[in-house]
């Protein structure tokens, strides 16, 4: 994965907390068993839709704040160097792309998310979270929430290869769930939230499959800025990272790690197959069109 050395990073779409104390939450290292832990960690709407955050609507932030992000990252070479320069192109290439793809498609209006890069714990709008849920989309306040630290845990807890790409995959689907709160697609979960064929499963897997078709898209999406694509290459090792990481966060595969045992009937994200398959459709069409997970067989 490389980036053009001399595109420009909006860190503006970044809220850089690391390191801001994110106030008290009511769950911490032991007070969910390792099972829920694992079931919630991987690529969630958010926290509270798995009763694993708690606190009302109101408890957020407050306003966005300049850390590392701000101070070191502005051009596309700190991406190809750093990850959190890396994470901070590849928000600004995903709202560059919907931001004229979602109108275009649906008529409807693309509004900008926000990025917000935490370390340990966060307070939302959905309630205060901790690292151990980890990355997450809250429809509240329309912002997807990441500690990086979650990466590393990819490769050592879910045993992914990892890379630039396998990171990009998880940003773009929390970016996915943007875009269903936009179209009204949240909505349709209800209740639904378990099972092989339940809305959350199909929720999900509509995120893996709008992640693929921003991938398809990505190094054709110019920046009004420069003319050019932030993203100026994409191999295909780096679809296999992001493959990868999709297989090693399906529900089968996290609960037999988990358990020994494999139950559909508490799936919440999706098998590892069905993850892969959707991402691969996204890539492949590139079609919005093609993302309907909620019509038919899964």
């Amino acid at each position: 994965m490389q980036f053009d050395d001399q595109g420009d990073l909006d860190t503006s779409q970044v809220d850089d907390r690391r390191g801001i104390p994110g106030g008290k939450v009511a769950i911490g290292g032991g007070a969910v068993g390792l099972l829920a832990v694992l079931l919630a960690v991987v690529l969630g709407v958010d926290p509270q839709l798995m009763g694993l955050s708690s606190g009302g609507a109101g408890t957020s932030s407050g306003a966005r704040t300049d850390g590392q992000v701000q101070q070191s990252c502005k051009k596309g070479a700190d991406a190809n160097v750093r990850q959190d320069c890396r994470i901070t192109a590849v928000t600004n290439s995903l709202q560059e792309f919907w931001g004229t793809e979602l109108p275009r498609r649906t008529k409807t209006a693309y509004k900008p998310a926000q990025t917000v890069l935490f370390t340990d714990r966060v307070s939302t709008a959905c309630g205060p979270a901790t690292s151990a849920v980890g990355p997450f989309y809250c429809p509240g306040d329309q912002k997807a929430y990441f500690d990086l630290g979650f990466f590393d845990e990819l490769s050592t807890r879910f045993g992914a290869k990892g890379g630039p790409f396998a990171e990009s995959y998880v940003v773009a689907h929390e970016y996915g769930h943007h875009l269903q709160t936009l179209l009204g697609t949240m909505q349709k979960v209800g209740s639904d939230r378990q099972g092989a064929n339940s809305a959350s499963v199909r929720l999900e897997l509509q995120a893996d499959c709008y992640a693929g078709v921003w991938a398809h898209h990505a190094t054709t999406t110019a920046q009004a800025s420069t003319g050019r694509p932030l993203i100026a290459a994409l191999t295909d090792q780096d679809i296999a990272q992001g493959l990868d990481a999709a297989a090693a966060v399906g529900d089968d595969r996290i609960q037999k790690q988990a358990t020994g045992r494999i139950n559909p009937e508490a799936w919440t994200h999706g098998s590892s197959d069905q993850r892969k398959a959707w991402f691969t459709t996204g890539y492949r069409s590139g079609d919005l069109a093609q993302c309907d997970t909620f019509s038919g067989k899964i």
